[in-house]
């Protein structure tokens, strides 16, 4: 099958999925529902956050759990510095603490932290804003990221 030209966004990489390591576990539920509509629209919608050095995915683990159970080999990815100091991570619930190096142990190793752990937050300007802020918009259709077309 032969689809027309696609064009990342600037500052988009389309990867291998298999090269990404997750740091939480996903929501079943959640998964199953994007998933879903993932499938529905033959298309995905936005990149994943990923760090350029170990690439963990900061962002975005039920996306890539949707697209290798869709089949896919390839995902979009926007890439960040986790290092930086302009990268925060913060607990989602107010009563536990997560830190980066949790991240990085978990992501590097077999425990992962349960699902809605971590929230990543990105410096932008003098803002501090949700890491999703810097996952362009793709479109990109699931027969791109399975390897269906050149």
């Amino acid at each position: 099958m032969n689809l027309p030209e696609f064009k990342m966004p600037l500052g988009t990489q389309l990867i291998e999925l298999g090269a990404l390591k997750q740091h939480e576990e996903v929501d079943r539920a959640h998964l199953r529902e994007l998933r879903k509509e993932i499938e529905s629209d033959k298309i995905l919608k936005f990149a994943i956050a990923v760090d350029k050095n170990t690439n963990i995915i900061l962002d975005g683990e039920h996306r890539f759990n949707a697209l290798k159970e869709l089949g896919c080999t390839k995902v979009p990815v926007v890439f960040v510095d986790y290092g930086s100091s302009d990268i925060e991570v913060q607990a989602w619930r107010n009563d536990e603490l997560v830190t980066k190096q949790d991240v990085i142990e978990a992501g590097l190793g077999e425990k992962k932290l349960p699902p809605r752990t971590s929230e990543h937050l990105i410096r932008i300007g003098n803002t501090l804003k949700h890491i999703s802020a810097i996952e362009k918009r793709v479109d990109i259709p699931l027969e791109r990221l399975r390897g269906d077309t050149k």
